[in-house]
């Protein structure tokens, strides 16, 4: 958990609102998902990846870390380790949560999210997926070269419509003198 003091305090003072973090991230560890305001989810991810980021490296002071991050639920950080050994984050490199927007409640009208974890594999990217930065060229070279690629193509089409025309004229040819007999 953060201990700084520069955080947001949401409507409480500061021991209630550590106590209302910790009390979230066990809820979120516990049931892979939970219905919060919007400020207390932005709150609590950093929390939340921290104590994950703990369990990748699987060591007796990351352990302890979390114990203490998590209230002395020893039980929960056993889980929560053992889910992160069977590879559940083993491929992300980060953004453990997510956050799903809901609408506003009823009474006070806070906006309200669904913030859940993360479960399932990140998909890599293949060559053919990504693309390139476009670079960016001033106005004046995009036209220019906009009109150059226009002749080359007119260049290119040129030759092959007399082809097709010297092609079609022997053609013409024939057929008239077939008509003509």
């Amino acid at each position: 958990m953060r201990h700084n003091k520069k955080g947001r305090k949401l409507g409480t003072d500061w021991s209630h609102t550590k106590a209302m973090k910790r009390s979230l991230v066990k809820a979120l560890f516990l049931n892979d998902r939970i219905k919060t305001v919007e400020s207390r989810a932005k709150e609590i991810r950093p929390d939340v990846d921290k104590i994950i980021t703990w369990a990748k490296k699987g060591d007796l002071h990351s352990r302890r870390l979390a114990i203490a991050a998590l209230g002395n639920d020893k039980e929960l950080v056993r889980e929560i380790f053992e889910k992160v050994e069977q590879g559940l984050f083993a491929d992300r490199q980060g953004g453990y949560t997510r956050i799903m927007k809901l609408g506003f409640r009823k009474g006070d009208n806070a906006p309200m999210v669904i913030m859940e974890l993360c479960t399932e594999p990140v998909s890599k990217k293949t060559k053919t997926e990504e693309k390139p930065a476009a670079k960016k060229v001033a106005p004046k070279k995009v036209e220019a070269a906009e009109e150059a690629k226009a002749e080359e193509v007119a260049e290119e089409a040129a030759p092959a419509e007399e082809a097709a025309a010297e092609e079609a004229a022997p053609a013409e040819e024939a057929a008239t003198e077939e008509k003509a007999e």
